[in-house]
């Protein structure tokens, strides 16, 4: 498995960035320099590295941020060498700029889920579902139906993390059923990604680019839902006809919940409107969303000492002691404690594999890649293979590459190829951020074997996606084919 994951790494690492406002002019084709070999071996060991992340217990982000300095590092010298130090200096800061962009809506998107989290939204649902004591097959429907349609929102990796929380809880010592629930979760959450701009950061890229507009990701609902529910409903025939212990776990939210979740919704459609109607992009208004937020967040802190006293009265009346003792250690709400929590391994990560990339691509790699998968193969079989291949390489550099080679694809393509870089990931455990995290979330239960076994039945609704696709929307594969 190894051989084959470093050998596809091998070939994809040859992909980079295209700039084309300038490369005609100051860009070397160093595709066969001793210089351009070093740079792929040291981006090669840095994401093998990252491939071995459980086992060295080493954060993927180290790794890729080192390859990132020495590449540009190396790049920078050889072009003063040759007297051109601009050259470099005008393609890190364009590839700066991109990653700029893409952090900061990431990061407000993380600042918003980690404060849904923190005023318990995720953990009201999950005790409603435990509540509600369904069985097995119930369980694994509706867990699989809400990670499709909670992920297009949330994102992929939060809403698989929320759901495997409630089988772990209702399952607990069940092994064949929890690992049969993470696999459905990781499809389901990864093909509800695949169809929104805000599931996935490969689809936020295609978005930002400009590739596809807002409306038109879902034109790629039903090819999810096919990616979906193919495997889901094979997986369901061995899901044991049980039911799970009674719970009476009760969970109330906190105060601004609710509020906090239609600001989010306000967010996103500030951003939405920001790209459609005036061409700006879509971070002025998630950055314009952070400020609603802690708007917000100011009128908690002021009103809480009103609201507290308000509530401590009524639980003094009624008697309620254990509600006295949760008012008396309600603390004010902080917006900046929640940008601390987002996901910096992964946006350290994310700047990483942009700068490793562009570097490969500012060394002329690019070309011979795109005449390879492009030029000699057809447009479709080339975004199905890239959609294998981000099962084995993380689905990130693998659409950021295409996105920057920017092939003269019809929109369709464009379209296949977001939908296969987002579902094609599920083949594996390792191949998206999902399945990784529910290996550590399920550690034991949820496996990279116990995955693999189930890889066939997961191929059939890849296939199954890229079918309907072709199918129902070849209206749009007509320009380029």
């Amino acid at each position: 498995m190894k051989l084959v994951g470093i050998s596809c790494l091998l070939l994809f690492c040859l992909l980079g960035i295209n700039f084309s406002a300038f490369a005609s002019t100051t860009q070397l084709d160093l595709t066969a320099n001793t210089l351009g070999f070093i740079c792929i071996a040291i981006f090669v060991v840095a994401y093998t590295l990252v491939m071995l992340e459980e086992k060295l217990h080493m954060r993927k982000s180290k790794p890729v941020l080192v390859a990132a300095g020495l590449i540009w590092i190396l790049i920078g010298a050889y072009y003063i060498e040759q007297g051109m130090p601009d050259a470099t200096e005008y393609a890190f800061r364009h590839n700066l700029l991109e990653f700029a962009e893409l952090m900061l809506f990431l990061l407000v998107a993380m600042t918003y889920i980690n404060a849904l989290e923190e005023r318990r939204l995720f953990d009201s649902l999950r005790a409603w579902m435990v509540r509600k004591e369904f069985n097995y097959k119930t369980l694994f429907w509706l867990t699989g139906f809400l990670s499709f349609f909670i992920s297009p929102i949330a994102d992929n990796l939060t809403t698989a993390l929320l759901m495997c929380a409630v089988i772990m809880k209702v399952a607990e010592g069940d092994k064949k059923f929890i690992n049969l629930s993470c696999i459905n979760i990781v499809v389901a959450a990864n093909a509800g990604g695949a169809f929104s701009p805000f599931g996935d950061i490969t689809t936020l890229m295609v978005w930002q680019a400009g590739m596809v507009k807002f409306n038109e990701f879902f034109v790629l609902l039903i090819p999810s839902i096919a990616n979906y529910v193919v495997p889901a409903a094979i997986m369901s025939l061995f899901v044991p006809n049980k039911k799970p212990s009674a719970s009476c776990e009760s969970v109330e939210l906190k105060r601004g919940a609710l509020r906090i979740l239609t600001l989010f919704l306000l967010t996103v459609a500030t951003a939405v409107m920001c790209h459609s109607l005036l061409h700006l992009p879509p971070v002025l208004g998630m950055m314009m969303g952070l400020g609603y937020l802690q708007f917000f967040g100011y009128f908690l802190r002021v009103t809480l000492p009103g609201s507290l006293a308000r509530k401590m009265a009524m639980a003094e009346r009624e008697g309620d002691k254990e509600r006295l003792k949760k008012l008396g250690s309600v603390v004010p709400f902080d917006v900046f404690s929640k940008v601390s929590r987002a996901e910096w391994d992964t946006l350290l990560f994310f700047y990483g594999i942009v700068m490793c990339v562009g570097g490969l691509g500012f060394l002329g790699y690019l070309n011979l890649m795109s005449h390879i998968l492009y030029g000699g193969w057809s447009a479709t079989g080339a975004n199905v293979f890239l959609g294998v291949i981000s099962a084995v390489i993380d689905n990130i550099p693998v659409m950021f590459a295409v996105l920057s080679m920017q092939p003269e694809m019809s929109h369709g393509q464009w379209l296949l190829i977001t939908l296969t870089a987002g579902v094609g990931g599920s083949l594996l455990s390792i191949g998206s951020a999902a399945g990784v995290a529910l290996m550590g979330q399920a550690r034991g239960n949820y496996t990279f074997f116990g995955h693999l076994k189930w890889t066939p039945v997961i191929a059939l609704g890849y296939a199954a996606s890229i079918v309907v696709h072709l199918w129902l929307n070849a209206d749009l594969f007509e320009i380029y084919g």
